[in-house]
This record gives structure tokens, sequence and C-alpha cells, in this order.
């Protein structure tokens, strides 16, 4: 203690000067290991997205605005942190766009946006892409889009709110709507491209998902829904900036709903998986499997394994992201969500085809 306070001068500036220098070590390390990160991954479409749907600010769509915590939660850090370190680089956010904006065409809610800026804060410190999914089935408030209460311009209006804070392509990307299936297939191709146009005329440089009508399934990607089917309504979409996806869910139970135990044969999933990439390869178009899952049997995982083989090493395929994990999915049998017990069986088969 006394040796330490009779320091000289001279001792006390060298001591001073290696602590600053010891912390512009650890400083420059921390930047280039996150110089890294972003330069091996990130929204930009020409990178192989594959990750996971981080499952929770989505809960609780029949308590609004609902409590935090209490009825919903966003994703931890922590959890993005330990899908990384197997290899993924893209997280999918659902959440809900009456708790995003309580009121069409009025400002986003403050405290609610705040949660989602910190945690696509928290994917920027990663150096992953973080999709924003409006998981709300093409309806707002129980009325469809294109409703007289909630007008086609209601969703390009809360993409270009949203588009405002979410400036940076390498970081976030938009997944304009999950599953619309609340309004005709022809109705929402028009109206997904209207809400890209005006993404894109205000300036928006982000990657953007269009996801196919009604459940967005590709087992049903040929089916007419009226006249029209999603491959007829989305063979000629196109973005003026040509960065986009066009997005399908594909689940392995026998009515394809993903609320099953038992899985279909895994050759009649490659088929399916086969058929939407050669629309895809004639059309031009590329794709994203946004939604797929399974419980952890051995039928189960072999059908995983036909789907996500499906997509290796293929062009037409920018990415993937499996439902789900999250903290509060609990018991949830499609759940990759680590615990105390380490990594899901359905993990081992992901990694193969990433």
């Amino acid at each position: 203690m006394m040796k330490i306070f009779f320091m000289t001068i001279v001792e006390q500036s060298f001591l001073a000067l290696r602590t600053w220098l010891r912390r512009l070590c650890v400083a420059m390390a921390v930047g280039c290991l996150l110089a890294s990160h972003l330069a091996n991954a990130g929204c930009l479409d020409n990178a192989r997205m594959v990750g996971v749907n981080l499952s929770g600010a989505e809960f609780a769509s029949e308590k609004l605005p609902g409590t935090i915590f209490k009825d919903y939660v966003y994703p931890d850090v922590a959890d993005m942190r330990h899908f990384q370190s197997v290899g993924m680089n893209t997280f999918r956010l659902p959440f809900l766009w009456e708790r995003i904006q309580p009121q069409l065409f009025a400002p986003l809610n403050p405290t609610e946006l705040q949660r989602i800026v910190d945690t696509a804060a928290a994917a920027q410190s990663l150096g992953v892409c973080l999709i924003l999914d409006v998981h709300n089935y093409g309806e707002y408030r129980g009325n469809p889009i294109g409703s007289t209460e909630v007008p086609r311009a209601a969703l390009g209006d809360l993409w270009v709110r949203l588009s405002a804070t979410f400036k940076d392509p390498a970081n976030v990307a938009f997944g304009l709507m999950n599953e619309p299936s609340k309004l005709p297939t022809a109705d929402w191709a028009a109206t997904a491209q209207q809400t890209l146009n005006a993404l894109r005329k205000n300036g928006a440089k982000n990657l953007i998902l269009v996801p196919g009508g009604s459940w967005s399934g590709a087992h049903a990607w040929f089916a007419k829904d009226g006249a029209i089917s999603n491959a007829d309504a989305f063979r000629t979409f196109h973005d003026p900036a040509n960065n986009y996806l066009i997005e399908t869910h594909q689940y392995a139970d026998a009515n394809f709903s993903g609320t099953h135990s038992s899985c279909i044969d895994p050759a009649r999933l490659s088929v399916i998986m086969s058929n939407i990439t050669q629309w895809a390869t004639s059309t031009k178009q590329r794709l994203f499997l946004g939604e797929f899952g399974v419980p952890a049997n051995q039928q189960c995982l072999d059908a995983l394994a036909a789907i996500v083989g499906a997509m290796k090493g293929s062009p037409v395929w920018g990415g993937w992201t499996y439902w789900a994990a999250g903290q509060w999915l609990g018991s949830y049998p499609f759940s990759i969500q680590f615990d105390s017990s380490g990594d899901k069986p359905q993990l081992a088969i992901l990694k193969n085809g990433m």
C-alpha cells in the first residue's frame, strides 16, 4: 500500500501508458473480430443466408398490445451468439403489426420500435442478418389487407416507416408479411408489388423477402386460388433494385401445417422441393425458405434431411430459416432452442445443409 502511494511521477506515467496500450489492443482485437463477422455474413442478396426463426415477439396476438415479458418477449443476444457458433448467420424476427403500429397510417410505437432496434443492434454486433417479419397472416386487427378497414396502402405505409429506421442493408432485411392467407393470392401479389415499389421509391436498399400467397407452401405453389396460383402470380414479380427473394414455407406432416408429430415420405418432399426449384429456374426467380420444421423422431428427421438436401448447393435458394427457437417455446416439439442437455437433434441435420 505504502509503495503504491509513494510511486514517482515517472512510474505512475508508465503504468497509465501501459493500461492505455492494453485497452487499445483489446479494442483493436474486438474491432478486427467484428470486421471479420461483417465481411462474412449479412443480409446482402449474394450471401447464402442460413438460420432460425427466433420466436417470442409475435406471441399473444389475442392480447393487444400485451405486456412485455408477460405476454411476449424479444430474443436474447445469447441465443443469437449460440446459433452463430454452429454456423448460422441469419435470424428471422416475427413480430405483430398492431404492436409496432397501433393505428394505421400513424407513427410507430416508440417503445416497441426501440425493442426491435435493440434486437437489430444485437444482430449487428455479431455481424449477422436480422429479417423483420410482420407475422400477421395478411390482416390487421382481424381485417384483411385490401378491405375498407385496411387499405392496401397501409402495408406500404408501415414498411416505409420501418425503413426510415432500419436503413443498413447489411444488417436488416424486410419480410413483407408472414403467410398472407387472409386475402386472395392475386390480391396479395398486387399488394406485395405495390409495397416493394413504395420501399424502393423511398430509397430503401434492403433485401426484401416476398412471401407467396395463402400459406406460402411450396407443396401448393401450383394450386389455384380462384383463377391463379403462386406460380402464376409471382412469375413476373420484379424489383427495380433486383434485391429480393420469393419466400416459401414447407412443413413435413401430411397436411403440411406443421402441427403433427408424424411426417410424410422424404421422397415426396424431395419432389415438392424439386418442383418449386425448377419453377424458380425457369422464371429466373430466387427463393428463400422462411419456415420449415419437424419434431425429433427419426421419420421426421429423415424428412428434414430431404428438405435441407434439396436446397444445398442450389443457386436458386438464397437461404432458409428453420422454425423455430426461442426461450419461451418450452416443450414445443419443433424447437431447436438449446438447454442444459445441449442442442436438439434437428440441429445436426441443419448443419449438414449449411
